[in-house]
């Protein structure tokens, strides 16, 4: 990876040629050819704004500013601009911003943490997180922080549910005796005493540091140091819980099926409320695997599964060809082509049946005679894939094998 002082010479260098601004700054023809190669150089290297960042902004004085999370992008645009001939100053954003100092890690200190798209409470929410997961810090904007979760979706929390890590802290974290919580719901206590007061709430997947066993309680250290009980019915041993063999379907079904009637929520990604995606989702990682957000995202990774016939569903291939714990992949509208735009995913179970979030997490069917078929006629299937059997391949990654989980 290459320094920022060697990203900032290499676009800071003024590049004399014909045609060159008095004060280096570019005219409107300029302008737009710099916003023309930034756009060639962001399709390469940021082609999805929700994992990486490329932008080419000016002001009304020709100030040209780029912010990017990839340093390999800024020598690209460097290297486009030196052989088209176009002569800039720019000011370059490289992320994780300069202005944060060493403390470019986060840990999650809620149960559960909304991200959302933009940095206002207002915003959409775009993900959730849940209590102990890692982040990687990217910038500020007032109260709110610019954060990438360990599935790589960039996007503004707030800073009360975040404590601030450097580097060797966030090493020291991953190295800790740790526990994962389980169950759906649940509290911690501030004695072993489910009659004391309460520390705070706890959803399944949450992490906590263990300081050891009380009276049929594990005793828990938060991400802020405050310190609570938990029952230990509720917690897995988190190291024995990552180290355990890939997830069977029978596994991978158990957990999904557990989440049966939680609400629907956009941008939701725990048992408090899910989206679509949110559910595979939070299904894979509780069997201990990092999956891709978004069901745009997690049909492009995985073994493919045929399905299809002349872009339509051939439901005779399909109750062959799929096995319980493979993706459905759905797409909006009528548009039956393989390159629709995916709107939905579920899990399929077998013998027809599916499992997804639509309304709440239920149960339906792809056979036409089914009683539960009814949601299946509005949406249009468009891929299968298999993930089971495929963990370890690009984008579906074990937590023990997680760089952002796991000690360097």
């Amino acid at each position: 990876m290459i320094s920022r002082k060697i990203i900032l010479f290499l676009l800071l260098s003024p590049v004399f040629t014909r045609g060159a601004q008095p004060d280096n700054k570019p005219d409107s023809v300029h302008i737009k050819k710099i916003f023309e190669i930034g756009e060639t150089v962001r399709k390469e290297y940021a082609p999805d704004k929700r994992t990486a960042i490329f932008q080419v902004n000016t002001d009304s004085t020709g100030n040209v500013t780029v912010e990017t999370t990839e340093p390999k992008a800024v020598e690209k645009l460097s290297a486009l601009m030196k052989e088209k001939f176009i002569n800039a100053t720019f000011s370059i954003n490289l992320l994780p911003a300069k202005s944060l100092g060493e403390q470019l890690f986060g840990l999650v200190n809620v149960s559960v943490a909304n991200i959302r798209s933009n940095p206002k409470n207002a915003a959409e929410l775009a993900t959730q997180t849940l209590l102990g997961t890692p982040l990687d810090i990217l910038k500020k904007d007032g109260y709110y922080y610019l954060v990438r979760t360990p599935d790589g979706y960039i996007s503004w929390l707030d800073a009360g549910a975040i404590i601030f890590k450097t580097a060797l802290e966030m090493e020291d974290w991953k190295k800790k005796d740790k526990l994962i919580f389980v169950d759906d719901y649940g509290h911690a206590f501030i004695s072993p005493d489910t009659k004391s007061q309460r520390i705070s709430d706890l959803v399944m997947g949450d992490i906590l540091v263990n300081a050891g066993k009380e009276k049929g309680f594990f005793k828990v250290t938060y991400p802020d140091g405050r310190k609570g009980f938990v029952a230990q019915n509720q917690v897995k041993d988190y190291d024995k819980w990552i180290k355990k063999p890939a997830p069977t379907p029978q596994q991978m079904i158990e957990i999904a099926k557990t989440m049966i009637g939680v609400p629907y929520l956009w941008g939701g990604t725990s048992v408090k409320g899910v989206d679509c995606s949110g559910f595979t989702k939070t299904a894979f990682f509780m069997n201990g695997v990092v999956i891709p957000r978004d069901a745009s995202q997690q049909v492009l990774v995985g073994e493919p599964v045929s399905v299809l016939k002349s872009d339509t569903l051939n439901l005779d291939a399909a109750l062959k060809n799929l096995k319980p714990g493979d993706l459905i992949f759905f797409a909006g509208g009528k548009n039956r082509s393989p390159h629709a735009r995916v709107t939905h995913v579920a899990m399929y179970l077998g013998n027809g049946e599916f499992i997804h979030a639509a309304g709440q997490v239920r149960i339906n069917s792809m056979r036409p005679e089914a009683a539960n078929y009814d949601d299946f006629e509005t949406r249009t299937v468009v891929a299968a894939r298999r993930y089971i059997g495929n963990i370890g391949t690009a984008g579906i990654t074990p937590i023990a094998k997680h760089p952002a989980y796991q000690p360097n």
